[in-house]
């Protein structure tokens, strides 16, 4: 080995128990990152599913709105891009 790989580990190896910390620490923040969006997502399903149930089982009945979007403007734009770039 070389007189810089020699020196290399040595370095290493005395900041070896900062390494596996920090890389302790990074693998702790991921997993609680993880388990926050698991969490959101479970809890927003459970609402969405309890709403819907909820509004089901309703003595009234109510009206649901509906809206219409004119996207013809979106269509002749994109088909103009599409034609031109060819």
């Amino acid at each position: 080995m070389s007189q810089a790989k020699v020196d290399r580990y040595k370095e290493e190896k005395k900041n070896r128990a900062k390494i596996i910390k920090k890389e302790k620490r990074q693998l702790l923040a991921m997993k609680l990152g993880a388990s926050a969006v698991a969490i959101v997502l479970v809890a927003w399903f459970g609402v969405s599913v309890y709403l819907g149930f909820q509004s089901q089982d309703a003595t009234t009945t109510t009206e649901k709105v509906t809206y219409t979007i004119n996207t013809s403007a979106i269509d002749s734009f994109l088909t103009d891009l599409y034609t031109t770039a060819d």
